[in-house]
């Protein structure tokens, strides 16, 4: 039996794998994933960004089969290369192809330094195939034949051109197996809601239309199905006659926007007229542009098997199955159904710690199905935390790592991270593992209920039995002093939500305890309990001086108790004191022997000496705050920020980075 007379489900088991699908998060990656993920198990979905990762999540696709890799780092792509050891390569990732897509660095650096990448990384892979696009030809769009001239007018064509011309020199002078598939108009399931047939099925299904441009404009439309069969017949029917070869996937009909609207109309019984002539924002569009799919027939024996009336309907039966307006509309448009979590990890002699925090990070969120960011916070460690942060970035462009040039402690590190966070949530945890990730599902469940605070209760401490008793006993001395409710057994491991996160960040104070801060600024919080096991590596930073002036540090930012003891105690003394005054008057006149001496005189002296210097050092610890509040010094200072494989290690470049995320949010 010959391939193309396989079923879909058939050509997927014959692919050799492991299977590598980059891109996997986007439309026609993610219908790929889709169908392999129903045959085997042996396949990855790659994605660079969980921001974009919103199909993958409603295909519950497994945590073990996706890998987070920043094409545009050659160092993210051969460790994924070198841990699993792809077969089958198939390249989806792009940038650019879409008018809200204009950051020209990045169309250039994803679409032909990301596949330059990747292709030097194909030393034994049975097939790279890769999803080119139709815009390569530019101006010469009708029905062109693979061996005429490109034309590219966009960066995006540029960029496309060029990555046709790389796979073409990688597979003559490097033997690579690989293959360029000119894509035409897809459309069809999972396709973003903002594009053209999406929108249209969308209104179809209210009876109505949306308005359109110039009914003149021609396309050649291919249904997602027909276009994910082309990639599985290019890498079963791929031989070396054909390495470098580029292939037009195309139905090689021109269809005007007004007879797919005639269509539509037609097909679903529409009385509404369409409008046109409304604004179109994409200067680089031209008025004729189908294809020419006679050497993908010959060579890939693939075949456009779905008619657009066929696949149409096909795309309004998946929207009615899915519940398109519920669970399509707003993962794509609404922030709040498809929140954002940034994890915002304080490091300190944390090296061994850290690669066992990402990948238990990773783990949770992807089984959360929630879009994240994580930004580790080198607070000037002494070992080699710097160079693991380094290592994590480069394959995950999730992950932000920022240095300080001192140790200023956790506190300011977590302030370091919430300053340039973009979660709708910022979970602060300490790198050591002594707050678990696990925990993060159940502060979720609270979050989602509507709590703006929710934080963790340490119900037990893996340590030793006095210690753990002192704890308790400092926490809840601490709750009788301060003169706001702050919970007990309550560390910095929390999940704030944006809002509460602004207004600690505008906080003024230069010495911040976050966890007082945190209760300071009210909001709905909750406590959820867990246990606290021991640090997992290494010895803890802590000690008695340490613990001792994290003590001061609660009680003097969060209590006037010590000061109003004072007043009291010395109102009492005084009282007592001009007592015994007159006692003495009084019994010199009575008892003329009573004894006197100078030890009473000493003891006394002693005494009231101990309570002047013990009321001047509790005045004093009250002064040192005034005085390092009144300096004005910055909370830390960051000597770089880490981003992917960029790093900005400038004053003026991490202000800009910082500006651009803030602007961004």
């Amino acid at each position: 039996m010959k391939y193309s007379e396989f079923t879909i489900d058939d050509k997927i088991k014959k692919l050799e794998g492991p299977i590598f699908v980059f891109g996997a998060s986007g439309f026609i990656g993610a219908n790929f994933i889709e169908n392999i993920a129903k045959n085997r198990k042996d396949y990855y979905a790659i994605t660079h960004d969980s921001n974009i990762a919103w199909r993958l999540r409603l295909l519950n696709i497994p945590f073990e089969n996706i890998i987070h890799c920043d094409i545009t780092s050659k160092h993210s792509v051969d460790s994924a290369f070198k841990k699993y050891n792809p077969k089958s390569v198939f390249n989806f990732a792009a940038h650019g192809a879409y008018s809200k897509q204009t950051d020209t660095n990045l169309i250039h650096e994803t679409n032909y330094i990301g596949t330059l990448n990747i292709l030097q990384a194909c030393e034994n892979v049975s097939c790279y195939i890769h999803a080119g696009t139709s815009s390569e030809y530019g101006t010469n769009c009708v029905a062109p034949k693979e061996n005429e001239e490109l034309h590219p007018n966009s960066h995006y064509a540029v960029s496309k051109a060029s990555t046709n011309f790389l796979i073409e020199y990688f597979a003559k002078y490097y033997n690579v197996p690989a293959i360029n598939l000119r894509l035409y108009s897809v459309y069809g399931k999972w396709e973003e809601p903002d594009r053209l047939i999406p929108r249209l099925i969308e209104n179809v299904r209210k009876e109505k239309l949306p308005p359109f441009v110039s009914p003149e404009i021609s396309r050649d439309f291919l249904y997602v199905t027909d276009c994910i069969e082309a990639f599985f017949d290019s890498a079963l029917n791929i031989t070396p006659e054909i390495y470098g070869e580029s292939f037009n996937i195309a139905s090689g009909k021109k269809v005007t926007i007004a007879e797919l609207v005639e269509l539509c109309r037609k097909e679903f019984c529409i009385n509404d007229k369409p409008e046109w002539n409304s604004m179109n924002d994409r200067k680089w569009d031209l008025q004729d542009w189908y294809g020419n799919a006679d050497k993908a027939n010959e060579k890939l024996k693939w075949r456009c098997k779905t008619k657009l009336a066929d696949g149409l309907k096909l795309t309004f039966d998946w929207q009615n199955e899915i519940n398109y307006e519920e669970n399509i509309l707003p993962s794509f448009e609404d922030r709040k159904l498809n929140r954002k979590i940034s994890c915002v990890i304080a490091c300190y002699k944390d090296a061994q710690a850290i690669p066992m925090m990402y990948e238990r990070l990773i783990k949770m969120f992807s089984e959360l199905k929630v879009r994240y960011e994580i930004i580790f916070v080198n607070d000037c460690s002494p070992d080699n935390t710097d160079e693991v942060i380094a290592e994590i970035c480069n394959k995950d462009s999730n992950v932000i790592g920022i240095k300080h040039s001192r140790n200023f402690g956790s506190q300011a590190a977590f302030v370091s991270g919430m300053e340039i966070s973009t979660g709708d949530g910022v979970v602060l945890m300490d790198g050591d593992l002594q707050d678990p990730p696990e925990i993060i599902p159940d502060f979720y469940a609270k979050w989602i209920e509507g709590y703006e605070v929710v934080y963790g209760v340490r119900v037990k401490r893996e340590m030793s039995p006095v210690m753990g008793l002192l704890y308790k006993a400092f926490y809840r001395i601490f709750s009788k002093l301060s003169y706001i409710k702050i919970p007990v057994d309550a560390g910095d491991f929390s999940l704030i939500d944006k809002k509460v996160v602004k207004e600690l960040i505008k906080l003024p104070e230069t010495e911040q305890f976050l966890r007082g801060l945190r209760a300071w600024v009210g909001f709905n919080q909750i406590g959820v309990p867990y246990v606290r096991p021991e640090r997992m590596f290494g010895v803890s930073t802590n000690n008695w001086r340490k613990n001792i002036a994290w003590a001061k540090k609660a009680i003097f930012s969060f209590s006037f108790l010590p000061l109003e003891f004072l007043s009291f105690f010395g109102l009492v003394l005084t009282g007592i004191s001009f007592l015994a005054l007159i006692t003495q008057v009084i019994l010199k006149f009575i008892m003329p022997d009573t004894p006197q001496g100078l030890t009473t005189v000493i003891v006394l002296v002693l005494f009231f000496g101990g309570i002047q210097l013990l009321a001047v050092s509790i005045i004093g610890e009250y002064i040192s705050k005034i005085f390092e509040e009144t300096k004005k010094r910055p909370k830390f200072i960051r000597t770089s920020i880490r981003k992917g494989n960029k790093n900005y290690n400038t004053s003026d470049k991490i202000e800009n980075f910082i500006s651009e995320r803030q602007t961004n949010d």
